[in-house]
């Protein structure tokens, strides 16, 4: 069971999101006097089902989609067996002459095979086909039975919007999901749509829907899923496609004999920590199957993938050639990038506004030599290209020679592509002012690579998240082979890590079930004394979460949802933050304006932002000049790079009317401050285009706000780590083999194959360092705590600890890019205390590690 050890332990509550009063509270309501809508039971589902409807754009969008879903699998499956069966080529390529009596022309018809032709060759020459049919025809039926399930249960959903939200189908297109869920909060209070619960909260929405995606991210920030490996020839790399994806959610979640009951529960047993040890190897042993069943469904599911590219994306390469050459960002990418309660459209808006700064990012490293032999090869291109076409042009017979017109079509196939290697003549090099255009929408970015943006290595890490999309249809292709080698390989590796994480960093909300605990964003639980969390954490090393992700989620879900009331500790935060950063950039004493929790918009900050670069003009700070100058200068670079990229920046001086739009959004914003509503909810102006239009600056407002706070966050982290002393951090090797199989003297040993890469302080290089690393034998318990100005209530499940005991060592490795760790120049040794045996009492007590 070495291949079992693991460092997580149990985590212990310590903080409630419950109104006082409400625990245990459990409305009743008279039989008369219930809505339809009162006591869903699935609420997960219910609300998913909401945003789906609304991210589809109403009913009948939504049906046509999931009708054309089924149509496609059945023209791709039936396609593909009359064009390998049904069809004679020989004729079809004018190898046979078909003799007519009323024409000598050939016809299409001609080439296709009689009926019982075609199915005789079915049925006698290929079996494998027949499996295939089977198998699609099984799948096609499963389908078509959700598909009238879903219509069924979207029907509800649709009479759910327009007669207990009052919108029709006609007005959700333009709606935003704000105005959606303050309805929903709203109508709360009349239909009891949760029983458990006098009010719903913004967080409780979105820890419905996102239930299962919050786990996802926390396990990618962890670093506890197989998606980065190190090959003989290719280095670093990152496979996580959608066929991966799916698996992971289908072991963990969902799936038969899942950890989970249902949508809302994790099963009890997965919540006690003494049997944690026969849970690990239950656990390995469904991924052991599961892989096995990818691995007999492989031949199928490959040859699906491939003709599913194939008509997907043959049409858009004959058009667009270059399209292969274009990027996107990779599906790890978006799970890395993604915060805490961030729902799929928020995440796409924004990597969309960061799209273009990437794009020219990485196209700052074109090579020059591929340039030249681009340039050359698209003369000679070219030059046979003008050719052909001027003799087309003076006789179209030219057209009949044969290979003429498929000698046209690669040369300009030929021409696009090298004309994508090519650099804009125009272009300037500014690494690193795009680097930090792309922070300000990405929000997350290791720190070395601020300072290094014009170094391959930075180039090569980011590319791992924004991809070629030839790469990403290529690893969706190579899906089918490699996903159950992972699965069975690394996966079966990390069962017991893996029962941890969901035992320790689970939490049960009163109203909303069990959650991940990372997705309460609490400060005090999950910071990190880096990312201005200090003296506001109690958290251990193992618990924070990496990359400022609780510090930078909270802000955006505060600034996405400002009618949202966190607890008093997270309250202070959020305000204190705000004040900092809006007094800095307008130049304001400390007292002479207190930011309130309530002011959605800070307006003059993010106004001028948009508008000039006066309010950095006077940018003046308090006791830490040094600190505060390059977090001045961070924020001027990224506050003139978010006006260049501002579309409603441009839009708005296009139209001449900027000054109009911001008082019109001033005066709104302080009446709705005042009365407690939602300014990004509203959208009742004087017309209708008034009122997006209004909408669209208030959400344009919120995008830029968080991106300066992501900015001035990132500069006062990379300061605070250039002037800390070296902190000890419990690390996971990239290897999946325990580091206690591996001799005193391998560990000790220095790597020859270590980079000299420039680091930053947030990954410094191996220190070892003696730590006492004490363990308990203590009686567990659930501990039930109520916190004053919360919104729900929370218990932890599973062990905790008292006292404690004597322990080992504990050392700290280098650490890649996006959750990964990477070889020093010299291996550390790491002393783990041995994994006690499972003990007769229900629960075993975890291993805390302390740090000095």
């Amino acid at each position: 069971m070495a291949h079992f050890d693991t460092e997580y332990q149990r985590l212990e509550a310590s903080y409630s999101d419950s109104p006082p009063g409400e625990a245990n509270l459990l409305m009743h309501v008279p039989e008369g006097a219930k809505s339809q809508w009162h006591h869903i039971e699935n609420l997960d589902l219910f609300f998913q089902r909401v945003y789906n409807l609304h991210q589809k754009n109403g009913f009948t969008c939504m049906l046509l989609g999931e009708f054309f879903e089924l149509v496609q699998l059945l023209f791709v499956v039936g396609f593909t067996v009359f064009l390998a069966n049904c069809v004679d080529y020989d004729i079809l390529f004018a190898n046979k002459f078909v003799n007519h009596t009323d024409s000598s022309k050939v016809t299409l018809p001609d080439a296709f095979l009689p009926v019982n032709v075609c199915s005789a060759r079915i049925q006698d020459n290929n079996a494998f086909v027949i499996f295939v049919l089977i198998i699609s025809g099984v799948f096609w039926l499963h389908r078509l039975v959700k598909f009238i399930y879903n219509v069924c249960c979207y029907w509800e959903i649709r009479s759910f919007y327009i007669n207990a939200l009052k919108m029709n189908m006609s007005e959700l297109p333009y709606a935003t999901w704000q105005e959606v869920q303050a309805r929903i909060v709203e109508i709360q209070k009349e239909h009891q749509i949760c029983i458990h619960k006098k009010e719903l909260t913004e967080l409780d929405i979105y820890h419905r829907i996102l239930r299962f995606k919050n786990y996802m991210v926390a396990m990618v920030n962890k670093s506890l899923l197989p998606v980065r490996f190190r090959l003989p020839v290719f280095g670093d790399c990152v496979f996580y496609t959608r066929g991966l994806k799916y698996n992971f959610e289908l072991i963990f979640f969902w799936g038969p004999g899942s950890l989970f009951e249902n949508e809302w529960s994790l099963k009890p047993e997965y919540k006690r920590g003494g049997n944690r040890l026969e849970l690990a190897d239950r656990l390995a042993s469904r991924i052991l199957w599961i892989g096995i069943a990818n691995l007999l469904l492989c031949p199928v599911i490959l040859v699906w993938q491939i003709l599913y590219a194939f008509f997907s994306y043959t049409e858009v390469i004959k058009r667009e050639p270059g399209s292969l050459g274009a990027r996107c960002w990779s599906l790890y990418g978006r799970c890395y990038l993604r915060h805490f309660n961030e729902l799929d459209h928020e995440l796409m808006s924004r990597l969309s506004k960061g799209y273009k700064a990437a794009s020219k990012y990485m196209n700052c490293f074109l090579s020059p030599l591929l340039t030249v032999v681009a340039k050359n090869v698209a003369f000679f291109a070219g030059s046979l290209l003008a050719v052909l076409i001027a003799l087309t042009i003076y006789d179209e017979d030219v057209l009949a020679v044969e290979h003429v017109l498929s000698s046209v079509t690669l040369l300009g196939v030929c021409i696009t592509v090298c004309r994508s290697f090519i650099p804009d003549k125009h272009m300037v090099f500014c690494p690193e002012q795009l680097l930090r255009v792309i922070l300000a929408h990405i929000h997350y970015m290791p720190d070395h690579w601020q300072g290094n943006a014009h170094r391959y290595e930075t180039r090569d890490q980011f590319s791992q998240l924004f991809q070629y999309k030839a790469v990403f249809i290529l690893e969706e292709l190579l899906s089918p082979v490699v996903t159950p080698i992972i699965l069975i390989f690394c996966l079966r590796r990390k069962s017991l890590e893996i029962i941890d994480f969901f035992r320790n960093f689970t939490v049960e909300v009163i109203g909303v079930g069990d959650t991940c605990s990372f997705a309460q964003m609490d400060i005090r639980q999950h910071g990190h004394p880096a990312w201005m969390s200090e003296g506001k954490t109690e958290a251990s090393i193992y618990q924070q979460a990496e990359d400022g992700k609780t510090e930078l989620s909270l802000m955006h879900f505060a600034i996405t949802n400002p009618q949202w009331q966190p607890p008093q500790e997270t309250t202070h935060f959020i305000s204190q933050l705000k004040e900092r950063v809006h007094r800095e950039a307008t130049g304001f004493p400390a007292d002479a304006h207190q930011l309130s929790l309530s002011e959605s918009e800070p307006r003059s900050l993010v106004a001028n932002l948009l508008t000039g670069p006066s309010a950095l003009a006077s940018v003046h700070f308090g006791r830490d000049s040094y600190l505060a100058n390059h977090a001045a200068a961070g924020v001027s670079d990224g506050a003139s790079a978010l006006r260049s990229l501002s579309p409603i920046s441009s839009s708005l001086h296009l139209r001449g009317s900027l000054s109009v739009a911001h008082n019109k959004t001033s005066t709104m914003s302080k009446a709705m401050a005042g009365s407690g509503t939602d300014a990004r909810t509203v959208s009742s102006g004087s017309s209708a285009w008034e009122g997006q239009l209004t909408s669209l600056i208030l959400s344009e407002y919120a995008s830029t706000e968080m991106s300066i706070h992501a900015l001035y966050m990132h500069e006062l982290h990379k300061q605070q780590s250039r002037g800390e002393l070296s902190r000890h951090t419990w690390h996971r090797q990239e290897s999946d083999e325990s580091s206690d199989s591996l001799p005193e003297e391998v560990r000790s040993q220095p790597n020859p194959h270590s980079r000299n890469f420039p680091r930053s302080h947030t990954f410094p290089t191996t220190v070892a360092s003696p730590s006492a690393i004490p363990t308990s034998a203590s009686a567990s318990r659930s501990k039930t705590i109520g916190q004053e100005g919360g919104s729900s209530h929370q218990r932890y499940s599973g062990p905790t600890t008292d006292s404690f005991g004597a322990g080992g060592k504990v050392v700290r490795s280098a650490r890649v890019p996006m959750g990964g760790w990477a070889e020093d120049g010299q291996a550390a040794s790491r002393h783990h205390d041995p994994v006690p045996e499972e003990s007769s009492e229900d629960e075993m007590p975890p291993q805390i590690q302390k740090v000095t």
